[in-house]
């Protein structure tokens, strides 16, 4: 059946929703995006990625066209419309269409809103029982990690390399430190169960469901680092695993061919991720 997505203010078949060639966000990533779960038919964390959305509308002086009250209407009437029972909702802005190519753009460009849902097995997914494997790459992105844009090519290229080398993943490197995955934060777990994790800063995505992760991690008594860590560091870790808004957490059980810990799913990784997804339907909107 074809979905029914969001475009500037209207619901539409998707093979009737259409974007001039000249959408900034089309020529030049010129965009900003949010990927929001849902489960049961309910939105997960989305008061974070709303905030996370208009925090990186902030950074690029991108106007949003509707408030936050407005876009989770809107996120609710599609999951209605698409009968989507668990999946995603993907929200993309971009800064719009003046007519033509051109580096500079006018204050008053009006900015393109679109909206549509992917349905997809989130809490069954086989990823949680197998774990993925992970190969590491030098991080080639731009200094802004924290906001979330399109300009996703070198996260494409990366995902590339991964299943070229029968790989599901890549976990990025620079200056010898890991960054974060291809589209995920990064993980891992000492032989004393502390959870280690990079801390926040422009190299990062600050992720909505690392933060959700990290609060769940103090109240149930799971311990907390955040620093730096080599990926020779991750070699010889317990356990490694990875979270973002679609996977919650999936465990890592090799990094460049190598093992971690005994090549299984760990037992922090699989609680954590039990504890997230329990919290998450409880609290879901």
């Amino acid at each position: 059946m074809e979905r029914t997505v969001y475009l500037n203010g209207e619901y539409v078949a998707e093979s009737k929703a259409h974007i001039s060639i000249f959408d900034r966000g089309f020529l030049f990533a010129d965009a900003v995006y949010e990927v929001t779960a849902v489960l049961n038919g309910k939105l997960i964390d989305n008061a974070g990625h709303l905030a996370r959305l208009e925090r990186s509308c902030k950074e690029l002086g991108l106007k949003l066209p509707v408030t936050g009250e407005e876009l989770t209407g809107i996120q609710k009437a599609l999951i209605e419309k698409n009968n989507l029972v668990e999946g995603g909702i993907y929200l993309q802005l971009t800064r719009g269409d003046e007519g033509d190519r051109d580096f500079s753009y006018s204050e008053d460009i009006k900015p393109t809103l679109v909206l549509f849902t992917q349905s997809r097995s989130l809490i069954d997914s086989p990823k949680k029982d197998t774990g993925i494997r992970v190969i590491s790459i030098d991080d080639i992105r731009w200094r802004r990690r924290d906001i979330k844009t399109t300009q996703l090519l070198p996260a494409c290229l990366a995902k590339h390399m991964a299943h070229a080398a029968n790989a599901d993943d890549v976990w990025l490197i620079e200056n010898g430190l890991v960054t974060e995955g291809g589209s995920s934060n990064a993980y891992i777990v000492t032989d004393d169960n502390t959870i280690v994790t990079r801390p926040l800063s422009n190299d990062i995505l600050h992720g909505i469901t690392r933060a959700s992760l990290m609060k769940l991690a103090d109240d149930f008594d799971f311990k907390i680092e955040e620093r730096h860590f080599t990926i020779e560091e991750a070699y010889a870790a317990k356990e490694a695993f990875i979270s973002s808004a679609t996977t919650f957490v999936w465990p890592v059980v090799a990094i460049d061919d190598k093992p971690i810990g005994n090549g299984k799913p760990g037992e922090v990784a699989l609680k954590l991720r039990e504890v997230y997804i329990n919290t998450a339907l409880e609290m879901a909107e």
